[in-house]
């Protein structure tokens, strides 16, 4: 077990290095493609994109994981009370949020 363990982690490791490498890439890539000939700004290198990519993500406050931060605990919150319902109290709220959101995920046996 635990050796499966292992290779998940090193099988995710991997896909993120090779994720980070293609986005750091593609960053260079456009950079260097457009920026030199449009603004006579200076080529980048591979390091210098991936320090932008940080610097884009900080300023711009990307750097949360996803499915962790804010908006994992309301959706973690929101469960536990749908968890907590009765089914009278699941059917009220699926009938109120229908006529809040419209015809969208309604079924055509309902109508």
């Amino acid at each position: 077990m635990k050796q499966v363990w292992y290779l998940r982690a090193i099988q995710c490791a991997v896909v993120v290095a090779a994720g980070l490498a293609v986005i750091g890439w593609l960053v260079m890539s456009l950079w260097n493609a457009l920026l030199p000939g449009l603004f006579g700004w200076p080529s980048v290198s591979f390091i210098q994109a991936l320090g932008l990519l940080v610097l884009t993500r900080l300023l711009f406050g990307r750097l949360r994981t996803p499915g962790f931060g804010p908006g994992m605990q309301w959706r973690r919150h929101q469960f536990e009370r749908w968890e907590q319902m009765t089914p009278e109290e699941r059917e009220k709220l699926r009938v109120g949020l229908r006529g809040r959101c419209g015809p969208w995920g309604s079924r055509s046996d309902e109508k």
